[in-house]
């Protein structure tokens, strides 16, 4: 079956080249009967794959189950899974079957499978392997034929890691890996799924449907998307019952989007972990951060060279900037290549021609006018350096300092 009728079989909307890459994958391993596991971030719809494997199958007349992993209790999951038997715990007042016994010649699809307790995933392993189980509270061992695919959005390396997941377990689940792509990874399906789920808010409560202005589009294509489609179809849903206008533009959109970082650029992140965020997206807030320096410098600089009577204020914004761009950031020597180093983190360098001669022109250039503007300062108040650095809006000793290092005595 191609990618296409598949899609229109499922309801699956979108035209993203990673979207199609997982279908083909579910399409391919649907005529074996691998284990599969299908991670993603939560809200992508995982759910649609093991149903795709089911339905391409030769298992497709047998039963199929979904099981949330994540939602049954501790205690009672190896029960629901492998069955029990009468009396083997209290409330147990009769023999029950588990999934694994009901489903057998079918497919069961293990949702959330990271929550699973660590006895209960040695038991899982065991069906995986032999296709061996034993009820709760029994001896006897009992056959089952079941596909299995299951899902996460846990980082299980970081799991295993932490001791929270069997690693034998992931690598049985893992045999093929279907990654479903997260919806800012999907930026061209975006304005589609919402104009899909206006259009079934219109139906489901009979109204016109909304439309978004161009500016509206723009904004949530831009916007991450935490919840990825779960999130979409609820904001859908929220803009075409509350909003009166049918026609949305993008200061109507953004009251439902909620606050926080919203686009694809990168964040300086100074928490507990910042040292999982990777080392581009440093350098890129490290050189935006430098570009804007130096263009507000040297903006600053014209400013002081066209008017001088702005004294008190723009002295001051210079001492600012020149301090935070010269503390922050010094100048590599190197005779092949300059680079500009950042001075908390050495391993982030840009390797980006430094231009010395204009700089050090600037420099030398607002030197000159700081030395000024002090001379006129102590004129006006003829010495007095307490009024002279009121004037300046800098402190008597940061005064001081300069009247020694321009030699003003």
């Amino acid at each position: 079956m191609e990618i296409q009728s598949i899609k229109q079989r499922f309801g699956i909307i979108g035209n993203s080249t990673l979207l199609d890459r997982a279908i083909d994958i579910a399409r391919q391993v649907a005529a074996t009967d691998i284990t599969v596991l299908v991670s993603g971030e939560s809200g992508t719809g995982k759910e649609f794959f093991p149903k795709i494997i089911h339905q391409l199958s030769a298992r497709k007349h047998g039963a199929y189950i979904a099981v949330n992993c994540g939602a049954i209790p501790e205690g009672t999951i190896d029960s629901e899974l492998f069955g029990h038997e009468k009396g083997s715990f209290t409330g147990a007042h009769e023999t029950r079957k588990g999934y694994f016994e009901v489903v057998d010649g079918g497919t069961i699809f293990l949702d959330e499978v990271a929550e699973l307790p660590m006895g209960t995933q040695v038991r899982l392993l065991r069906v995986l392997e032999s296709g061996e189980f034993i009820r709760v509270g029994s001896s006897k061992v009992l056959k089952t034929n079941v596909r299995v695919v299951a899902a996460t959005n846990v980082n299980i390396p970081e799991a295993i890691a932490q001791g929270k997941f069997r690693q034998d377990l992931f690598y049985r689940l893992n045999t093929v890996p279907i990654l479903v792509p997260a919806l800012r990874e999907r930026k061209e399906d975006i304005y589609l799924l919402f104009r899909k789920f206006a259009s079934d808010a219109a139906e489901k409560y009979r109204m016109p449907p909304v439309q978004l202005e161009e500016d509206a589009r723009q904004a949530i294509t831009n916007y991450r998307w935490p919840g990825n489609i779960r999130q979409l179809k609820n904001l859908t849903e929220q803009v075409s019952i509350i909003e009166k206008t049918r026609n949305i533009d993008a200061a109507t959109i953004l009251k439902y989007l909620p606050a926080g970082p919203s686009t694809e650029l990168p964040v300086l992140y100074k928490g507990d972990d910042a040292g999982k965020f990777n080392e581009r997206e440093l350098l890129y807030k490290v050189l935006f951060d430098m570009k804007k320096d130096m263009n507000d410098l040297k903006q600053l600089v014209m400013n002081l060279m066209q008017n001088e009577n702005t004294l008190t204020d723009n002295l001051g914004e210079s001492n600012h900037l020149i301090k935070r761009l010269y503390k922050d950031f010094t100048e590599v020597k190197d005779p092949s290549q300059p680079m500009i180093v950042h001075e908390t983190n050495p391993h982030l360098t840009v390797r980006e021609p430094v231009q010395e001669p204009e700089e050090i022109e600037e420099n030398l250039s607002l030197q000159r006018k700081e030395r000024d503007f002090i001379q006129r300062a102590l004129n006006k108040y003829e010495g007095k350096r307490k009024d002279a650095a009121r004037e300046l809006g800098i402190s008597e000793r940061t005064l001081y300092r300069k009247i020694k290092e321009y030699d003003l005595e």
